[in-house]
């Protein structure tokens, strides 16, 4: 099997899954406000660019894939939102709270969990590499798929992956939020202004 029938995208929810607990927050942030999304195994996602309609279209994807609305008192959303304001007032260089997996599957699950074990802060990597970190040496544009489809950014170092010819490469959150987190972690200069 090919990594491009390993997976297609994210996971999808099984027909009949039994309600899950989760709940989210909004955290305001220097590269603007994120959504967070927790269940009682962990830290589930993490969407840029939070406005109101991005929520509401992420809450109603959430509260469909996990069976019901969201509710209180999941311990993992209060670490998750701690260590990420810790992250980027420059306290924080490794994340700790526990990731639920659930939203990522197949080959890019597994680009993703390389990605989070072997990139630390501070650092990064090419799009090539990481193919050949998961054994898909052919496999340079499908990580960069899975970077597009990571649930988990910034927690799951995403921004870190560039381009073989010295480029940032591209990102979800948009160009300037990748120079931003870069930036904060030395890798490149911090704006001007």
């Amino acid at each position: 099997m090919t990594y491009e029938e390993q997976d297609s995208g994210p996971a999808r929810p099984p027909e009949a899954a039994a309600r899950r607990d989760w709940a989210w927050r909004r955290l305001a942030t220097p590269i603007g406000p994120l959504l967070l999304a927790a269940t009682r195994e962990g830290l589930v996602q993490v969407v840029f660019h939070a406005d109101e309609p991005t929520t509401r279209r992420a809450l109603t994807r959430l509260e469909q894939y996990f069976g019901g609305p969201p509710l209180t008192g999941i311990p993992h959303l209060t670490t998750a939102t701690a260590e990420l304001t810790a992250y980027f007032a420059g306290e924080l260089r490794s994340f700790t709270v526990p990731l639920d997996w659930s939203l990522s599957s197949g080959f890019h699950a597994r680009v993703l969990h390389a990605l989070a074990a072997g990139v630390p802060y501070g650092s990064v990597v090419g799009y090539q590499d990481l193919a050949d970190r998961v054994g898909e040496p052919g496999a340079a544009r499908a990580v960069g798929a899975a970077m597009g489809s990571n649930p988990l950014p910034v927690v799951v170092p995403c921004h870190r992956v560039v381009a073989s010819d010295g480029g940032i490469g591209g990102f979800g959150g948009g160009l300037e939020t990748k120079r931003l987190l870069l930036a904060l972690e030395g890798v490149l200069p911090a704006p001007l202004f």
